[in-house]
């Protein structure tokens, strides 16, 4: 028998929200409403369509390794220079070129608990030291993260939106920490919900870059709606962007993803209107939640975590039956919650009329 890799013997998988296909053949359902990966219900934008159609004749070829015009697009868009980007396929792969690239076994990183569950699997996998920091009231605690880094601390992890609780740090934080923080220790600003966060006191992470150590990521998968393409993109030094591109794979983006990422770019309106929609499903759910007594944590992003106490289980199973699929939080410590995506205005209103029926 092959040798195990040691940090793989007790390593447990992600598990995604289930898909809408193996739902209806598990259950033998008609239809099924997916809620559980808070996916854009509103689909990619008519640009980004109609490039993925133009392009569909050349997937015979590789694609372009460094994202040539992508790259020139976001450089402009963000004032950043070209070699200060680094693209992956979704951000989650950044996550794991960033620790190939700049961290050794035995390095320590900090996690908050609970927050996006890949950072501790590529972190276990690397064979990292993880030092884990409870969230206060179910949001970061920078003052407790930054009083817990030590001389072998190498890089922290920080999900603003944060997943799964929808919670965000602000500027004032933000820049406290920074300060706090010894320029050798990389930060990874993980803002893959930033389009959905912006507002007075979101802080703007690509105007600290002149400290060296920050690596900022985004994700065409969320607002945009191109989840099933997998782009994502990372911003950070011309020397850091030159070590994690060292460490990716020569095509990990494929080129039908350039294509639409590129188009969606210029799709500003698409990017509002799903914003406006997003923002009133919200608060239709948040009304709705009120009216039956559940309590939620309010949101900074497109899903809102959902309190149902000692009946959460048996909510999840009740409404999954009822072709109604949301994502239990057992996973992240979390058993009495449900985290459950904003849908479109149908789908909210069949999952509130659920919920009442099961109440």
């Amino acid at each position: 028998m092959a040798r195990v890799k040691e940090e793989l013997r007790d390593l447990q998988p992600y598990k995604p929200g289930k898909p809408v296909d193996e739902v209806k053949r598990e259950l033998g359902l008609k239809e099924a409403i997916k809620l559980a990966s808070n996916e854009n219900p509103f689909g990619p934008s008519r640009l980004a369509l109609t490039a993925l159609r133009k392009n569909l004749r050349e997937v015979n070829r590789y694609p372009d390794g460094g994202c040539y015009y992508l790259r020139k697009k976001l450089a402009k868009m963000h004032a950043v220079s070209e070699d200060q980007l680094v693209f992956g396929n979704g951000s989650d792969e950044l996550i794991v070129l960033a620790i190939r690239a700049l961290l050794e076994r035995g390095d320590e990183v900090l996690i908050s608990e609970p927050t996006f569950l890949v950072y501790r699997l590529a972190s276990k996998i690397a064979g990292l030291n993880i030092k884990f920091i409870p969230s206060k009231n179910l949001k970061y605690d920078l003052e407790a993260m930054a009083s817990q880094i030590t001389d072998r601390t190498r890089m922290i992890f920080i999900a603003n939106p944060d997943n799964p609780t929808g919670t965000y740090v602000n500027r004032d934080e933000v820049e406290a920490f920074i300060n706090r923080t010894p320029k050798d220790v990389i930060l990874f600003f993980d803002e893959a919900y930033y389009e959905y966060a912006i507002n007075g006191d979101y802080p703007d992470t690509l105007k600290c870059q002149d400290t060296g150590n920050i690596i900022t990521t985004r994700t065409f998968s969320k607002i945009f709606g191109l989840a099933g393409l997998r782009i994502g993109y990372g911003i950070s030094t011309p020397e850091i962007g030159e070590l994690m591109n060292k460490v990716r794979e020569p095509f990990n983006v494929n080129s039908l993803a350039q294509a639409a990422a590129l188009a969606a770019l210029d799709d500003t309106a698409f990017v509002s209107k799903v914003r406006r929609l997003t923002d009133k499903g919200k608060k239709r759910l948040y009304d709705g939640f009120k009216e039956l007594g559940i309590d939620y944590v309010p949101s900074a992003t497109k899903f809102i975590l959902v309190d149902f106490g000692d009946k959460a289980d048996s909510i999840y199973d009740k409404l999954l039956r009822s072709g109604l699929i949301t994502r239990h939080m057992g996973g992240w410590g979390l058993k009495n919650y449900l985290r459950i995506t904003i849908g479109t205005e149908q789908e909210n209103e069949r999952l509130l009329k659920r919920l009442k029926e099961i109440l």
